[in-house]
């Protein structure tokens, strides 16, 4: 059969579109890119917000509008948020739990002609869950690959769906990821990001116990040409020895952390039920920088959840302000039904949640910008995207989190590991030369100047 997978969401999500994709390979399918082109269209969803789950929806409406003959599959965290409300939706032929998702090519040979909604039920998300055999892709749709070594979650934020979907914090043996991660060096892929649920768990339901940085570590002489790149940390989970190993590795492991903060105050981090304070944040902040130069640190942030009063909001963007931070992913709060947010008390209006949405990213707008204008002239250590932007031109993206677009004439580097000059206003680069064991044109120098 002809395949188009749509990937909503997260990267661990990602990671199992190309997992799922390389595996309908392998057993004979036609991954294609188009709908035009499929027989089968697989949405893999998310559910993190309200806005999430109506993207899903939207999206079936418009395959099955758009394209009446084609069988549709969903599959991802919609479906476990309520999979009977899932497999009622119009112009479904199977709904597949995360659990479940290893099993997409056998679902494929039961589709019939004509649609007829089968509710394949997850495993129970209850109980303790063995890692999902899911082998990554080694031969991914994109140059950065994903390396799903955790999933699930223990914790029990105030506003968070994500372990009802996901179930309990579950590793990957480091064996295991050791031999997936030699595949992909092995197949040529030149960045790999670790991913998971809560990746700063990784290792507490091994026996013997596990840390992250014990996995990093068991990873380093395996990487060969590629780079590692560490995913969605928890605050409270980056240690002292995981900071030494990236300051030791600079050319090995990315400069860059992403840390969830979710609210500057801390009487906002008490109702959301988070593990780290304000204060704590701040210092993490600082010591990374401090140990590691140049290192780029991303946060997420809710705004508006309920019980964050004007004066609370003001103390978190003061502190987001002061911080020598790269970027902010900000989202408004969105009640999801079962969660302990949901039913508190001062809920902030939805009028009100898009004001402080909007000056939050004005913050980290500027962030961005003084980064930017800080790289010009620089060379950096950059992977070259696969697939050209809207524009035409290609993508890159550096150690340390900033993206640069890359004349047209350079598509000949697409997929590699590079060298790249920023210039212009910071947003701009050329390749100036391949990176350290990458394989290449010899005369490769200043190509797209």
């Amino acid at each position: 059969m002809r395949v188009a997978i749509d990937t909503h969401g997260c990267r661990l999500n990602q990671f199992e579109s190309d997992a799922m994709a390389e595996a309908l390979q392998r057993a004979g399918h036609t991954v294609v890119e188009d709908l035009e082109d499929a027989e089968v269209y697989v949405l893999n969803t998310c559910t993190v917000t309200h806005r999430a789950d109506a993207d899903a929806r939207r999206a079936v409406r418009r395959a099955r509008r758009d394209h009446p003959s084609l069988r549709v599959v969903m599959t991802g965290c919609h479906v476990d948020a309520d999979p009977q409300a899932a497999a009622a939706l119009p112009g479904l032929d199977a709904v597949l739990g995360n659990g479940r998702k290893a099993e997409l090519n056998e679902v494929l040979e039961t589709l019939g002609p004509t649609p007829a909604p089968t509710l394949i039920a997850p495993s129970a998300l209850t109980r303790r869950l063995p890692f999902t055999p899911l082998p990554p892709a080694v031969a991914p749709r994109r140059s950065r690959a994903m390396l799903k070594v955790q999933d699930g979650c223990n914790y029990r934020c105030a506003f968070c769906i994500v372990p009802k979907v996901r179930g309990s914090s579950r590793s990957l043996a480091i064996p295991e990821v050791v031999k997936q991660a030699r595949r992909m060096v092995a197949a040529g892929v030149p960045e790999i990001v670790l991913t998971g649920v809560h990746l700063g768990t990784y290792g507490r339901d091994l026996r013997p116990r596990q840390r992250l940085a014990d996995m990093v570590r068991a990873l380093l002489p395996e990487l060969g040409p590629a780079r590692l790149r560490l995913s969605s940390i928890d605050p409270q989970e980056v240690d002292d020895e995981l900071l030494a190993l990236m300051a030791a590795h600079p050319d090995t492991i990315c400069r860059h952390l992403h840390l969830p903060v979710q609210a500057g105050d801390d009487g906002v981090l008490r109702r959301m039920r988070r593990g780290h304070t304000a204060g704590t944040f701040a210092d993490l902040v600082h010591r990374a920088t401090n140990a590691i130069p140049g290192i780029a640190i991303g946060s997420d942030v809710i705004a508006g959840h309920p019980g964050e009063d004007p004066l609370a909001f003001e103390r978190g963007a003061a502190l987001l302000r002061s911080l020598p931070l790269a970027y902010l992913h900000v989202f408004p709060f969105s009640a999801r039904r079962d969660t302990p947010a949901a039913s508190m008390p001062d809920q902030v209006p939805d009028a009100e949640r898009s004001r402080r949405v909007a000056a939050l990213r004005v913050i980290s707008a500027a962030h961005t910008e003084q980064r930017q204008r800080a790289a010009v002239g620089r060379v950096a250590d950059a992977v070259v995207h696969r697939r050209p932007r809207r524009d035409g031109r290609l993508e890159a993206l550096t150690d340390d989190y900033l993206r640069v677009a890359l004349p047209p004439e350079a598509a000949s580097w697409a997929g590699k590991r590079v060298h790249v000059q920023i210039e212009g206003d910071g947003t701009q680069a050329r390749v100036v030369t391949m990176a350290p064991g990458q394989h290449g044109r010899p005369e490769a120098r200043a190509h797209g100047a």
